[in-house]
């Protein structure tokens, strides 16, 4: 429970805005829900209008409600920490590992990971003792993905994706190479009209998605490249933004079985890297930096994950054509 006062010099702040100044690690959204659900006391009444201007000598008092647990169950699933504080969790997700409970993955997800490790470090997110998941990366995508430990935290991060403020980089194993060599490709991306289950490039419609890209290394012939190694850096945050765009202009990720990476274009590789391209499993793509401001003192922080054993392999393969 919390009793505060408004100072002499603090009047004609809102209500939600004053509390979430005075009260650590609540955020203003957190406030507001707080104040909805009649946890806020002035003059001995509840009051639930955020927009109210607070007057010097106001009292206030506000109650938290314990936490509730998750609705999903924590499972020990071992996971790769990049960094881990009081605020927030990196982790280096391995191709295969869902982030997100749904349909067909109600069990064995990174959220389920998180609750085993992360415990009662968590604060909540919205009265709920859960991770902040404020971005994801498809399951067959591997690399480096942050959570929220507290509101505060999840508020501040989602903020940050939501002005395109946060440094993402992607290495990405796709067919040919692109024209030119740096190239920035700007769409509408929506679900496809044909199948519901993918992601395509709308004319109208759809939300912008701007993926920007440079080869670093070019495989086969000098002339016609069989495959290119690009690093793809995202402005905005799509669902399978970079499948999509890469197979938009003609240059699908290799392994992509839905955006048309089939096993076909590999008949003119050596019969060793095609081996390594039928056991990948899974698209070619790994999310290798992550950079944002930190929550706690709105310093930058980055991180960067190495290719996995996998794609790794592919990589010396690719260097022997």
């Amino acid at each position: 429970m919390h009793n505060l006062t408004v100072s002499e010099t603090e009047g004609g702040a809102r209500l939600d805005k004053w509390l979430s100044d005075h009260i650590a690690g609540l955020s203003r959204s957190r406030i507001q829900a707080l104040l909805q659900a009649g946890q806020v006391e002035h003059r001995g009444a509840t009051i639930d209008d955020a927009s109210y201007r607070v007057k010097p000598g106001d009292s206030f008092r506000l109650t938290i409600p314990a936490l509730l647990d998750a609705a999903p169950q924590a499972e020990a699933i071992p996971l790769h920490v990049a960094h881990e504080d009081s605020e927030l969790i990196v982790i280096d997700k391995p191709a295969g590992l869902v982030v997100h409970p749904a349909a067909g993955n109600w069990q064995g997800t990174l959220v389920h990971a998180l609750l085993a490790h992360c415990g009662d470090s968590l604060s909540g997110i919205g009265g709920v003792r859960r991770p902040g998941i404020v971005h994801r990366l498809d399951k067959q995508t591997s690399g480096l993905l942050v959570a929220a430990k507290t509101d505060h935290a999840h508020a501040a991060l989602a903020a940050q994706f939501a002005e395109h403020s946060v440094q993402r980089s992607y290495l990405a194993f796709v067919w040919g190479a692109p024209q030119p060599a740096t190239g920035r490709i700007h769409t509408r991306i929506g679900r496809s009209p044909s199948n519901r289950q993918k992601m395509a490039v709308r004319p109208s419609g759809g939300r912008e998605a701007i993926t920007n890209y440079e080869i670093l290394q070019r495989f086969g012939d000098a002339q016609k490249p069989l495959v290119s190694l690009l690093r793809c850096r995202l402005e905005t945050g799509r669902t399978h933004q970079i499948r999509v765009h890469m197979a938009h202009i003609g240059h699908p990720i290799l392994g992509d079985p839905a955006y048309g990476g089939g096993r076909s274009r590999a008949k003119g590789l050596p019969p060793e890297a095609q081996t390594v391209i039928a056991g990948l499993n899974r698209q070619a793509l790994h999310a290798a930096s992550l950079g944002f401001r930190h929550p706690l003192n709105d310093e930058t922080v980055s991180f960067s994950s190495p290719l996995p054993d996998d794609l790794a392999a592919l990589l010396q393969v690719l260097e022997r054509i």
